[in-house]
């Protein structure tokens, strides 16, 4: 058995943990089989617990921008952790990668850091309820924004009804306040306006989604929200846990030439420890305790072991002009060669891609939103997914998750990679 570690460790570990897995995607359920434990990493590739070797395609959620064990990180960690790995104090590191972060990303003038995308998110609301004396808000279906009972919530019956819970342990209440909208469907958003007339508070969006696979924004329609949200009188929120610092130094933002009223950070921000991050312009952020009335707080938040990381991982960035050409260049030279080779042995596919976020879907239908995202062929997504790791490739367990590329990627793993699809899908 070539999971046998893996195996034995996924048995053991479910007497302990519920499920064997500290957040759900990584248990495999979407696709079968057995979760590999990985033991190590280095640049591009994992090695699990039975010694396997694996091109990584999932970089950690997105965090590995540069690789894993990328040096500056490690370094700046290490050296960090001989003085201290937390004190509960302010820190001069905080001050340094806050003032790098807002010199990076337009449009924001003061940043909290926080210790998840979800806290990020959840405090991001809290901001924007209190900045507007309003108590709804708008989300997207198919578009995620961390575990809070807030997010948790499936569609009602129409356009312009409330939301019901999607969780056991989310409040009734709680869901009433949360409108669903569709992704790319600016007349959804429009009619929860309409029906709900100077009760909403903000619209939250991830402004290219990657929570239904990589799904884009279409023709004008963040620039539609942006305009809705002016003239309601709401505040707009990027979720860029996944796209801030990713598809450019100052996120889809700067990609889409779009203002949000807040941004959410997270992943890439850390250098792969856990950290988020919300940012504003001043007038927004002033709201936030201990200047204003809206409270938030946390022990670990501005660590200086994850503020040590994130400053290395933001320098790091900040420093390479081609950083992000590189990123584009190497990701539609996967997308061009898995194109190839999929419609050579007539399979069914429609590959979306943003900068260095990809998915391949198994259907020739055009991805728009979560409705379409669920056109795929899970199966098909399984045999291809299992068909990848026993070659050595490592894509994201579930068919509703973005591949994530990293620059640490060479072109002889990408020419590997077109290869191992090749040999797959050939064999549907």
């Amino acid at each position: 058995m070539i999971y046998q570690r893996s195996s034995e460790l996924f048995v053991e570990t479910q007497n302990y943990i519920p499920g064997g897995v500290n957040s759900p995607v990584r248990a495999f359920k979407s696709v079968g089989g057995t979760p590999i434990f990985v033991k190590e990493a280095k640049g591009a590739y994992l090695y699990d617990e039975d010694g396997r070797k694996y091109i990584d395609y999932i970089n950690s959620w997105g965090p590995m921008l540069l690789g894993h064990a990328f040096q500056p990180v490690v370094d700046a960690v290490i050296e960090k952790t001989k003085k201290g790995t937390s004190f509960g104090t302010p820190t001069e590191i905080e001050t340094e990668i806050a003032k790098l972060a807002v010199s990076m990303v337009p449009n924001i003038d003061k940043i909290r850091f926080v210790n998840s995308g979800t806290e990020a998110c959840m405090s991001a609301v809290r901001l924007a309820r209190g900045f507007t004396g309003r108590e709804k808000i708008i989300k997207f279906r198919g578009c995620y924004h961390g575990h809070s009972d807030s997010f948790l919530i499936a569609a009602g019956s129409g356009l312009s009804t409330f939301g019901v819970p999607s969780s056991p342990g989310v409040t009734k209440g709680t869901a009433q306040d949360t409108l669903l909208a569709d992704f790319n469907n600016i007349d959804s958003v429009k009619a929860l306006f309409e029906a709900n007339k100077n009760e909403i508070a903000c619209i939250i969006i991830e402004p290219v989604a990657g929570n239904m696979g990589c799904v884009p924004p279409v023709n004008n329609f963040l620039q539609e929200l942006r305009e809705l949200c002016d003239a309601n009188g709401a505040l707009l929120i990027f979720d860029e846990v996944m796209t801030g610092f990713r598809l450019a130094k100052g996120g889809a933002q700067e990609l889409f030439g779009i203002k949000a009223d807040i941004v959410c950070f997270g992943k890439v921000i850390g250098g792969g420890l856990p950290v988020g991050a919300f940012a504003a312009r001043n007038e927004i952020m002033d709201y936030l305790a201990p200047v204003g009335p809206v409270y938030q707080a946390g022990t670990l938040s501005g660590n200086p072991l994850a503020m040590a990381a994130g400053l290395a991982m933001l320098q790091a960035i900040n420093n390479d002009v081609e950083l992000f050409n590189r990123l584009e260049e190497k990701t539609a030279y996967l997308e061009k060669g898995m194109r190839d080779v999929l419609t050579k042995n007539n399979i069914d596919f429609t590959i979306n891609r943003v900068g260095s976020m990809i998915s391949v879907f198994f259907d020739n239908r055009e991805i728009y939103d979560f409705k379409t995202a669920g056109y795929g062929d899970t199966q098909r997504f399984k045999d291809f997914f299992h068909g990848l790791l026993k070659e050595g490739i490592y894509i994201a367990p579930s068919s509703y998750e973005t591949w994530f590329i990293t620059d640490a990627l060479s072109y002889e793993d990408l020419d590997f990679t077109i290869a191992k699809v090749d040999k797959i899908t050939s064999e549907f």
